[in-house]
Formats: structure tokens, C-alpha cells, sequence
């Protein structure tokens, strides 16, 4: 399941992706339209800022803006920026690997499913973008995950 956190990061995006790409989004815009409480919001976008996915411009007409094109912008990267690891057990994790308590993983068929799981998921998660769930590649108004 996604956290909260992941989704508004998404949200903030999508929005993002759908105005007008020269110019900065203020976070209160963004906050105001896609209801993400602001200080959460603010802690999100820093954090997408810092692993340069956005850029910022102070004073006035500034805000954020994104540093990369959205149609280069994984939903894996995002998700992997927000929350950690994508797979749903540790032993099965591509970037984030840990060994499961009293587990031996070559004899575990619960490791063997998630690691499809897992596989399955990336070749979704690793080929959309932001592009693709904001509708601006299909010139979309509004995505159905508001």
C-alpha cells in the first residue's frame, strides 16, 4: 500500500506537471488545490528538491519547478525517494536488502513469490513517469487520482 506521504508527493507532481512548465508553482497552490497539508508538503518537495527531481526560485513569482522533464521522472525513483524500499519483504529489496529473522531464503517459497512480486511491480513502477499519470503525454485535464 502506499503511504501518505508517496501519494501527495505524486499529487503535488501530477499537479505540478499539469500547469505550465515555466513557471514556479507555489506551495500553497498546490497545497490549496490538491488539499496536502502544507507543512507536510513543504517537507516533501524539500526532500524531492534535495535528490534534484525539483528546483526552487525565491521572491516573487517563485516557487517550485521541476529540475528534470516529467517524462523522465520514474514512479519508482519518486516512491524509492519518499519511502524506501518498493518490495513488500526486506530479503527481496533491490536497494535497501535485509537478511529476514530466522529465514534461510534458498528454501523459502514466500521469498521466491515476492521477488515475482517484486519483478512484477518494476516493470510497471520503472517504465511510467510522472508524464504518464498526470495525462500530459495523452494531453489529459485531470487524472482520476485526485
Amino acid at each position: 500500500m502506499l503511504s501518505m506521504k508517496t501519494q501527495y508527493a505524486f499529487k503535488a507532481l501530477m499537479y505540478m506537471a499539469q500547469q505550465d512548465q515555466q513557471r514556479p508553482v507555489l506551495i500553497a497552490e498546490i497545497s490549496e488545490k490538491k488539499t496536502i497539508p502544507l507543512k507536510f508538503l513543504e517537507n516533501i518537495l524539500l526532500q524531492l528538491k534535495k535528490a534534484g527531481i525539483l528546483d526552487s526560485k525565491k521572491g516573487k513569482g517563485g516557487g517550485y519547478l521541476f529540475a528534470k522533464s516529467p517524462n523522465d521522472i520514474k514512479l519508482a525513483t519518486i516512491m524509492r525517494l519518499v519511502d524506501g524500499p518498493i518490495s513488500l519483504l526486506p530479503c527481496v529489496s533491490l536497494y535497501f536488502y535485509a537478511k529476514c529473522k530466522n529465514c534461510d531464503e534458498s528454501y523459502c517459497g514466500l521469498n521466491k513469490v515476492m521477488i515475482e512480486v517484486r519483478d512484477a511491480s518494476l516493470a510497471i513502477l520503472e517504465n511510467k513517469t510522472v508524464a504518464d499519470i498526470a495525462g500530459t503525454k495523452l494531453g489529459l485535464q485531470e487524472p482520476c487520482f485526485n
